[in-house]
């Protein structure tokens, strides 16, 4: 079974990693940020080793976001930087081929352990079951 796994954080945290402190998020230093991708690439490596890895990436900082939405007079709207600096929104994400829903939820609760400065703000880890062409939708 296919699973999405997220990672959440806000604009302040990646303010943060780029030493900009803010009251949300602590400053990085550049040996917690490299402990850091260190420890993400550790756990990307492993799921590869274990054939589990299906892709992973880390998006970029919330406000290089557009939304492109209908509005009510059905014209398209367009807004870039549409969060604020403490709205959690995904950060990056792995999808994974796992046995089981236990599997996948060892794997998240790795990620949760994640170095980082004192004070951050942690985040849950989302998990979400990838359908496949037999799946029907709401199917539980």
């Amino acid at each position: 079974m296919r699973y999405l796994v997220m990672v959440q954080g806000a604009q302040a945290d990646y303010d943060a990693m780029a030493g900009k402190p803010t009251e949300h998020a602590p400053a990085w230093t550049e040996a917690q940020l490299k402990a850091m991708y260190l420890y993400m690439d550790a756990i990307g490596h492993d799921l590869a080793e274990s054939g589990e890895l299906v892709e992973a990436e880390g998006l970029a900082e919330p406000a290089r976001t557009r939304l492109v939405a209908r509005g009510e007079d059905g014209q398209t709207v367009i807004t870039d930087d549409p969060y604020g600096d403490t709205e959690a929104v995904m950060a990056g994400y792995w999808v994974v081929d796992c046995a089981s829903l236990d599997r996948v939820t060892e794997i998240a609760e790795r990620v949760t352990r994640c170095p980082g400065p004192e004070g951050l703000i942690d985040y849950p880890v989302v998990i979400r079951t990838v359908m496949d062409a037999a799946d029907d939708i709401g199917a539980g």
